[in-house]
């Protein structure tokens, strides 16, 4: 039966948005069961499919008791792709998207238990955080790693760092071509400046991404110093909450509690317990100096791209064939950075490439200004 008490058209957007993630991830669970040729691993996945069968299921009621008429869903374009590319590049591209889609979901719900008050969206969401949390952590032993991975603290990741690089590269550069063209300079010209433009953009980006990196490291040193004081400082609150992370991962209240008591008796082995728990700070996975070397070269292949015709060609070819190749890296980029962002993989491409268009027409017509002005 409805309940008398209608959601907001906010609350409704994030139920419909978990429903949605929830339908995506049966969907994914059925395809690596499909590729799986361990008989082990793709029973694991067909019964991770059917969890999260109920747990759409649990949607659509919730959903329904509160006057919206929802149904289960099919999967997104999205999802589809990635599931093509699944296929295609076999499950070792698809588990570790699955791994981080699990991450995103158990922080979602936490934050939604946080938020609700008590009831069916806060039972629900609980439920969900729990067992949301138990497929990312057999998903993590399956791919043969470990860690929680709502609680990512990468500088970015290896794919993430290649998608964003190759991004500002291609965009920034194509916006400097696109000037130079504008200008009405000589073939030679054009190259040069493209390629002058795809070693300072490079440099520049793979020192951001040095920095960046440095700097994270310097503020989780500054967060776990935080949580050492505060486990000096106030105990009893530090315990409270180790114990409420360790119900949320499934444990009884009374043997959770039990749990936060006996580490916190060891200030050591409660601090690392609760940098790992509470702010998800595990071992270092990458270095700065690798952070920046990665996002540095990817950034100079995305340059590459609207510089690559000048080099084989001239005039008017070159300059509609940089367009063109440009315009499509655009598309497929955004495409692209919709794995990591969980936008629609056509909206986010054609976001991308009205953003390399603009950038097109903005860079042309002030190189032709300057041009005139001079």
């Amino acid at each position: 039966m409805p309940s008398d008490e209608r959601i907001d058209d906010r609350t409704l957007a994030v139920w419909e948005h978990h429903l949605q993630d929830e339908a995506d991830a049966a969907y994914l669970y059925r395809v690596l069961a499909e590729l799986e040729k361990s008989s082990k691993k793709r029973e694991v996945y067909r019964r991770l499919a059917e969890v999260e069968d109920r747990h759409t299921g649990l949607w659509v009621e919730l959903l329904r008791r509160h006057g919206v008429e929802a149904e289960e869903p099919g999967p997104t374009l999205r999802a589809q792709v990635m599931g093509r590319l699944g296929r295609w590049l076999g499950p070792g591209l698809l588990l570790p998207l699955l791994i981080r889609e699990e991450g995103r979901e158990v922080k979602g719900y936490l934050d939604l238990y946080r938020r609700s008050e008590s009831g069916a969206p806060q039972d629900t969401a609980r439920t969900l955080a729990r067992e949301s949390a138990e497929h990312a952590q057999t998903l993590v032993e399956l791919a043969g790693s470990e860690g929680e991975p709502w609680h990512s603290t990468e500088s970015g990741g290896f794919v993430r760092n290649v998608v964003y690089g190759f991004n500002d590269g291609l965009t920034a550069n194509f916006g400097l071509v696109a000037g130079v063209v504008g200008a009405a300079v000589q073939p030679h010209v054009v190259l040069v400046s493209g390629v002058a433009g795809l070693v300072a953009d490079a440099l520049s980006m793979g020192s951001s991404g040095y920095l960046a990196a440095k700097s994270e490291e310097e503020v989780y040193e500054h967060e776990i110093a935080i949580e050492r004081d505060e486990i000096r400082l106030m105990p009893e609150i530090e315990q409270e909450e180790l114990a409420l992370l360790y119900e949320l991962k499934g444990i009884e209240p009374e043997r959770a509690r039990s749990m936060a008591a006996d580490v916190m008796r060891d200030p050591e082995r409660a601090l690392e317990e609760k940098v790992r728990e509470e702010l998800g700070i595990g071992g270092a996975h990458t270095t700065p100096l690798r952070e920046g070397l990665i996002t540095g070269t990817a950034t100079a292949f995305g340059a590459l791209i609207p510089v690559f015709p000048f080099i084989f060609m001239d005039g008017v070819a070159a300059v509609w064939t940089a367009f063109a190749v440009s315009m499509v890296s655009h598309f497929a980029v955004g495409a692209a950075r919709s794995l990591f962002t969980g936008r629609g993989i056509f909206r986010s491409g054609l976001d991308m490439f009205l953003v390399g268009l603009g950038v097109a027409i903005v860079g042309y017509f002030i190189g032709d200004l300057i041009a005139s002005a001079l």
